[in-house]
């Protein structure tokens, strides 16, 4: 089921998500339900704070972005990254690299808005799957950047965090007006 993309300005979008202790029927259909809604969406990443959930749990999906290719390596082997999507994430621990580069980015929490972040060049994630296992991966490229913005998310950062000054400035007006409407509702 697809599910309403929670926007800026929603107080849970800070929450700094719930470890998630047990996998039950309700995770498993907030998954499946995240997983359509991000789809739907065009997404590339959806955390369970962007719809509603104050949870340690993310789903990411970047086969269909040929533009900005990824490399992963899954529990120490080479593999290609649309074999593995979509990426189902319980209590992701990460582990950045110190390259950094700029990139653009934007979130379905904030429609139309995007802005150039920096972000490590790749990272190291361990995390646990639907099914209790941990798993480790090693990305970079659009998967390195998608997993620091998902696991930001769980802790309640947002990219507009990470923005420079400048960006920040030049988007005040837009992101007050997000705010305002979703507080509206």
């Amino acid at each position: 089921m697809k599910l309403p993309i929670v926007k800026y300005g929603n107080p849970i979008l800070r929450a700094q998500g719930k470890e998630i202790e047990q996998v039950d029927e309700r995770i498993r259909a907030l998954t499946a339900d995240m997983i359509e809604t991000m789809q739907a969406a065009n997404g590339v990443g959806l955390a369970a704070q962007q719809v509603g959930a104050a949870l340690q749990l993310t789903v990411l999906d970047v086969s269909q972005v040929e533009d900005r290719p990824s490399t992963m390596k899954l529990n120490g082997m080479t593999m290609d990254p649309a074999e593995a999507m979509p990426l189902v994430l319980l209590n992701p621990k990460i582990r950045l690299d110190e390259e950094v580069s700029s990139g653009n980015e934007g979130c379905l929490s904030f429609p139309d808005i995007t802005a150039e972040i920096d972000r490590a060049v790749s990272v190291e994630v361990e995390a646990k799957t639907l099914e209790g296992e941990t798993v480790r991966i090693e990305a970079s490229g659009l998967l390195a950047r998608a997993l620091q913005h998902e696991v930001d998310h769980l802790n309640g950062i947002l990219f507009i965090d990470r923005m420079s000054s400048v960006a920040k400035a030049s988007l005040s007006s837009r992101l007050k007006r997000l705010q305002k409407e979703t507080l509206r509702g």
